[in-house]
């Protein structure tokens, strides 16, 4: 029975916001920190699309295994394909998985298996979903996602003291805010109609170095730092949120800082990755005594995965006070305590 549409389709997105919206009819879910994936399963045949439209298949074969296992019938599916570590999701070791080498991703596949949370369901069999309501996508999704270890529902509450709990709890578990959408919303590919609740944190980090700006006579970017345990300062990322005046004005700041030893020991600015081949990656040290505060969004790893934002220099902020400690969530929880709230029914309504 064929699906009745196929790739490419864009996913539907959201717009970001300052606090959880409040209202009747309402719901909310965590906000997975993966590949946003749409799934198009017809009998035996899988294909995994990226928010880009790119098939991601070959490069996760554990999934299209229980996909095939696990999904009855023909699906189109919303999700999220994710890997857990250690510490909750993984965003390195999902981007590890974009290998061209087919002997390297089997191992990897076999090392660090992928899983898959869905959102939404778009299609079952010949029939399209897309018109109806949201409430009534979700209790068709929840007949057909079962909750396995590999694939599950995402969980969802129209609660919005549970979804304000979830906000603040499962940041230690990796994910990285709420959505939030209206019940009676169809499935709007390619349109900013949800809303996403994103953790914005602050660190005060040690300035290390800058790159130029293209303008001559500009910073482009400030390099930053934080110390680990050992003393050791490693670059963990960069703000370059500053006007065209405040670049020449840096430029002028930071000039009595240069020279001296700052990154070199530790993770070390302009090191190269597949991800920077062929970028510009010099950059000019300093004596590590400037501090900032910067607000940032994800971290990958141990360092921030977008540029941060400049909030306020911190002359009162000794540099080797500037520690990896304040970048641990503030509550820990476990992500198999997360998984756990996929219900069996259209909404929980509490944890």
């Amino acid at each position: 029975m064929a699906l009745p549409f196929a790739p490419p389709l864009e996913p539907m997105l959201a717009q970001a916001a300052d606090d959880i919206p409040t209202g009747e009819g309402i719901c909310y879910e965590p906000k997975w920190d993966g590949f946003r994936a749409l799934i198009f399963k017809e009998g035996d045949d899988v294909i995994i699309s990226s928010r880009n439209s790119l098939p991601l298949q070959r490069y996760f074969p554990e999934v299209v295994e229980f996909l095939k296992r696990d999904l009855k019938g023909s699906l189109v599916l919303d999700g999220e394909l994710f890997i857990t570590g250690a510490h909750g999701l993984n965003f390195d070791a999902l981007q590890m998985r974009l290998h061209p080498a087919a002997s390297r991703v089997k191992k990897l596949s076999g090392e660090i298996p992928a899983h898959f949370v869905a959102f939404d369901l778009l299609a079952v069999n010949d029939v399209d979903w897309r018109q109806r309501p949201f409430v009534e996508r979700r209790v068709e999704l929840l007949k057909q996602v079962p909750v396995t270890k590999d694939i599950f529902p995402t969980p969802q509450t129209h609660d919005v003291a549970t979804a304000k709990q979830w906000f603040e709890q499962f940041e230690g578990a990796g994910l990285d805010g709420i959505i939030a959408r209206s019940e009676q919303l169809p499935y709007l590919p390619g349109e900013r109609v949800m809303t996403k609740i994103k953790h914005g944190r602050t660190a005060d980090c040690v300035v290390g170095g800058y790159r130029d700006g293209k303008t001559p006579g500009t910073v482009g970017a400030l390099l930053l730092g934080l110390y680990d345990e050992a003393g050791v300062l490693h670059h963990v990322g960069h703000t370059s949120s500053f006007t065209a005046k405040q670049k020449r004005e840096l430029k002028v700041k930071v000039a009595a800082y240069e020279g001296g030893e700052s990154f070199g020991q530790g993770r070390t600015p302009g090191a190269p990755s597949r991800w920077s081949a062929g970028k510009d990656l010099s950059w000019t040290p300093l004596r590590p005594e400037l501090v900032c505060e910067v607000r940032f969004d994800y971290l990958q790893g141990d360092r921030f995965r977008h540029g941060a934002t400049f909030v306020r220099w911190r002359v009162d902020k000794p540099p080797k006070d500037c520690r990896y400690g304040q970048l641990l969530p503030p509550n820990l929880f476990s992500l198999d305590a997360v998984v756990a709230l996929a219900q069996p029914s259209p909404v929980a309504s509490a944890v």
